[in-house]
C-alpha cells in the first residue's frame, strides 16, 4: 500500500510540475531572460569566422572630418558618392545603405550626377522606408519592385516611402531597410518580407536574391535555390559571427581617395572588389545607425544587413528547435526529479541529482548551439526548479508539521521573521551573538506621563494598547525586527536576521508612516475626549552585536551596544528641536535621494565624545508639497551660510522663513544661535556642535 501511494504521490507531482513549467512557459514570461541567454551563447559559442567575399564601408567620423578639412561639410552633396560608386562597377552588388527621400540641398544637378552614376555601374541596391503611417505613395512602382507569391506575413504597413524620382530608374533593385528589434531594443532577427497593403515588399538585402535566386514559397516555408531558410516567428535568425571584424572594413574616405586617384598610389585597387558584396552604410555617432546587438551595444546598422546577406548565401542559420520538443524535455524532468527525491530523503543525494540535471541541460545546450541549433535553456530550468521545489516541499510537510505547531506558538511572543530565521538556524538560539551592522529604531510617546496622570489605568492601558499595536504592525510591514517595548517607548531594529540594501529606507519609511498612522488613532481618541498622542522616533545606523543575549535559561533576540544608545539618544533630541523624526548622519547617507531631509547640526549626547551629525526627516520627495520642499531647500541654504561663518546671509535667510513658517523651530533656533555668536568674543574651534544636556 505505501508503494502504491508513493508511485501515485509521484505521478501527482509530475503532473503538477509539467503543467506549472507549461503554463511558464506559454505565457512568454522567461523570453526577456531567455534573449540573455542566447546572447551569451552568441558572444561565446558562435564560430568566428571571416568573409572573403563582403565589404564594408562605413561613412565613419573619419571620413567626416577628413572631407570638413576640405571645406565638405555634412551633409554631403551626393555627387561626392558618384566616384565611390563608379569605382564599385565590378563588384557583384553594391547595397547603399542610405536613404535619399528628398532632394539634395546642393541643387537638382546633385542629384543627377549620384544617380547617373548609380545606372551606369547597374549594381546598386537602395533603400526604402515602411510606415505604420497612411501616406499616399506611388503604387505602380510598388508593383515594379513587390514579391509576387503570395507570403504569409504578420507585420502590416501603411505605405512606402521611395527615393525621390531621379534614383527610382537608376537602382538595380530596392529593399526595406527599416527592421525592428526584439522586446528587449536588442537586434537579433530579421524578417525577409513585409506587408503593404496588398504588396510583399523585399527586405533590403533580399532583394538581391529576388533578382539572382529562385525563390519559392511552399506550407509557408521560404526556399532559396531549393534552400528551406528556417525562420522563427517569421524572421531570420542572425548567426553573428563571434570575430570583431568578419568582414572586409574601408572607410569611406579612403575609397574615395583610392577612386580620385585612378589607383595610382592607392591600395585599395578597383579590381579588389570584383564579385564581391559591398555595402556601403553609415557609422559616424551623430548619424544615429548605430544599434544593439548580442556583440555590441553599438553595431552599425549595415554591419547587420551584411550578416544577414553573409547567413543567406553561405546558407549558414541558427535553426531554432521547435517548442514541441522543449515539452518533450519538460516532461521527462517532471518525471525524474519527483521520483529521484521521493526515492531518498537524503538532501545530498538531492542535491547531486538536481546538478546532474543542471550539467545535463548546460551541455546539451552548448552542444546544439555549436551545430548552430538553439535549444531554449531556461523553460527548462524552470522545470527542473519547480519540480524540485515541489516535490521537497511535500516531502518535508510531514517533517515540518512540528516546525508548524513551534511557529505557530512562537510567533504570539515574537515576530515571525525571528521564529523563521531560528527555525532554519537552531544553532543561533545557543546564547552569544556576532557584530552586524544594523539600523536602530526608537520610538516614544511624547508626555506620555502627563497624559496616564489625565487618564484611569484602564484608558492608559487601552490608549498604550493601540499605539503601540499600531507602530508595531508598521514596523513590521516594512521588514523590521519588534526587539522590546519598555513602558510608552518600542524599540526595533533592521539588518538582522536579515540584512537588505533597503533597510535604512525602509526604517525611515516605517518611522514616517508611524507618524501618519497616528492621525487615525487621534481621531478616535478625540470622540473619546483623551489626549491627543504625539511620538518622536530616532534612528541610526552602526555596528551592534546582534544574536541571543541573556544567560542559558533565559535569553532575548536583541541588539546591544553604542549604536543602540545613540538610536536612544536621537529620539531624545527631537525634544530640542520640537522635531518628530531625527536620524544619524550615517542612516541619511544611505536615504538622502529618497527622502526630504535637513541637516538639523552637529550635536553631542551624553555617554559618546564623538560628535554626530543629525538630521530631520520630512516626508518622501515624492510626496513632499511645494510648501514643504522650499522650507528644506532654504533652511539648507541657510545652515550652509551659517557653516560658512556668512553670518549676515544666513540670519537673512533664516529671517524669511521664520516670517513664512513661524512655527519651523529649526529656523528659529539658529535665528537665536547666531546672534549669540554676534555676542560672543571669540570663535571656539567646536563653534558649530551644539552641547544637549538631558533631564
Amino acid at each position: 500500500m505505501k508503494g502504491k501511494s508513493l508511485l501515485k504521490n509521484m505521478v501527482i507531482l509530475s503532473i503538477l510540475s509539467f503543467l506549472i513549467s507549461s503554463f511558464i512557459f506559454l505565457l512568454d514570461i522567461l523570453k526577456p531572460f531567455e534573449f540573455k541567454v542566447y546572447d551569451l551563447l552568441s558572444n561565446y559559442l558562435t564560430p568566428s569566422k571571416k568573409s572573403d567575399s563582403i565589404c564594408l564601408i562605413y561613412v565613419d567620423q573619419l571620413s567626416i572630418d577628413e572631407l570638413s578639412k576640405q571645406k565638405i561639410t555634412w551633409p554631403w552633396p551626393r555627387q561626392i558618392y558618384a566616384p565611390v560608386i563608379e569605382y564599385l562597377s565590378e563588384a557583384d552588388a553594391v547595397f547603399l545603405d542610405i536613404l535619399f527621400t528628398e532632394n539634395s540641398s546642393y541643387g537638382v544637378e546633385d542629384d543627377k550626377i549620384l544617380a547617373q552614376a548609380i545606372r551606369k555601374a547597374g549594381n546598386v541596391y537602395l533603400p526604402v522606408v515602411l510606415s505604420k503611417e497612411k501616406r499616399n505613395f506611388d503604387e505602380k512602382y510598388v508593383k515594379k519592385i513587390a514579391y509576387q507569391d503570395l507570403i504569409p506575413l504578420k507585420n502590416e504597413y501603411n505605405s512606402v516611402i521611395f527615393p525621390i524620382e531621379e534614383f527610382k530608374n537608376s537602382a538595380k533593385g530596392f529593399g526595406n531597410v527599416s527592421i525592428l528589434p526584439d522586446e528587449d531594443g536588442i537586434y537579433r532577427r530579421m524578417p525577409l518580407f513585409f506587408k503593404v497593403k496588398d504588396y510583399v515588399i523585399p527586405g533590403f538585402v533580399m532583394s538581391y536574391f529576388i533578382q539572382k535566386s529562385s525563390i519559392s514559397v511552399k506550407n509557408k516555408e521560404i526556399s532559396i535555390d531549393n534552400m528551406v531558410i528556417p525562420l522563427n516567428d517569421g524572421n531570420l535568425v542572425l548567426k553573428f559571427s563571434s570575430d570583431k571584424k568578419p568582414f572586409y572594413v574601408f572607410s569611406f574616405v579612403e575609397l574615395l581617395n583610392a577612386s580620385v586617384s585612378e589607383n595610382q598610389n592607392s591600395k585599395i585597387k578597383k579590381d579588389f572588389f570584383k564579385g564581391k558584396t559591398v555595402f556601403i552604410g553609415l557609422t559616424a555617432a551623430g548619424l544615429f545607425d548605430l544599434k544593439p546587438t548580442p556583440l555590441s551595444s553599438k553595431t552599425p546598422g549595415v554591419f547587420i544587413h551584411a550578416t544577414a546577406f553573409e547567413n543567406l548565401v553561405n546558407k549558414d542559420f541558427i535553426k531554432i528547435i521547435p517548442r514541441f520538443y522543449i515539452f518533450v524535455l519538460i516532461f521527462f524532468i517532471s518525471l525524474i526529479i519527483p521520483y529521484a527525491f521521493m526515492k531518498q530523503h537524503s538532501m545530498k543525494i538531492n542535491l547531486t541529482v538536481f546538478l546532474c540535471v543542471a550539467v545535463f541541460l548546460f551541455s546539451v545546450s552548448i552542444i546544439l548551439f555549436r551545430f548552430s541549433l538553439y535549444l531554449q535553456l531556461l523553460p527548462s530550468f524552470v522545470c527542473l526548479l519547480s519540480s524540485s521545489i515541489i516535490t521537497l516541499f511535500y516531502s518535508y510537510a510531514t517533517e515540518g508539521r512540528e516546525k508548524s505547531f513551534i511557529k505557530k506558538t512562537f510567533t504570539q511572543y515574537m515576530d515571525k521573521k525571528i521564529v523563521n530565521y531560528l527555525l532554519e538556524h537552531p544553532e543561533t538560539i545557543i546564547p552569544g551573538g556576532q557584530k552586524k551592522t544594523v539600523t536602530v529604531f526608537f520610538a516614544d510617546i511624547a508626555g506620555f506621563t502627563s497624559i496616564s496622570e489625565r487618564l484611569s489605568p484602564e484608558d492608559t492601558a487601552m490608549m498604550l494598547h493601540k499605539v503601540l499595536n499600531s507602530l508595531t504592525s508598521v514596523v513590521i510591514k516594512h521588514g523590521g525586527v519588534v526587539d522590546k517595548y519598555i513602558g510608552d517607548c518600542i524599540m526595533a531594529f533592521w539588518g538582522a536576521p536579515l540584512k537588505t540594501e533597503l533597510d535604512e529606507i525602509n526604517a525611515c519609511r516605517a518611522a514616517l508612516e508611524c507618524i501618519e498612522s497616528l492621525r487615525e488613532l487621534n481621531k478616535e481618541f478625540s470622540e473619546k475626549s483623551f489626549p491627543q498622542i504625539k511620538i518622536r522616533i530616532g534612528i541610526h545606523t552602526g555596528d551592534a552585536i546582534v544574536g541571543n543575549i541573556g544567560s542559558d535559561r533565559l535569553f532575548n533576540y536583541t541588539v546591544v551596544g553604542d549604536t543602540v544608545n545613540i538610536a536612544s539618544r536621537l529620539e531624545g533630541v527631537n525634544k530640542f528641536f520640537k522635531t518628530n523624526i531625527v536620524i544619524s548622519e550615517e542612516t541619511y547617507l544611505k536615504t538622502s535621494d529618497i527622502f526630504l531631509a535637513r541637516q538639523l547640526g552637529v550635536i553631542t549626547v551624553k555617554g559618546r565624545a564623538k560628535p554626530i551629525g543629525i538630521f530631520e526627516i520630512l516626508g518622501e520627495r515624492r510626496n513632499s508639497s511645494p510648501e514643504k520642499i522650499l522650507l528644506v531647500e532654504n533652511y539648507n541654504t541657510g545652515y550652509l551660510l551659517f557653516r560658512q561663518q556668512r553670518w549676515d546671509e544666513a540670519k537673512e535667510v533664516f529671517l524669511s522663513l521664520v516670517k513664512d513658517f513661524p512655527e519651523d523651530f529649526p529656523s528659529r533656533f539658529y535665528l537665536n544661535r547666531i546672534e549669540e555668536i554676534a555676542d560672543a568674543q571669540q570663535l571656539t574651534k567646536d563653534w558649530f556642535i551644539i552641547k544637549i544636556e538631558e533631564k
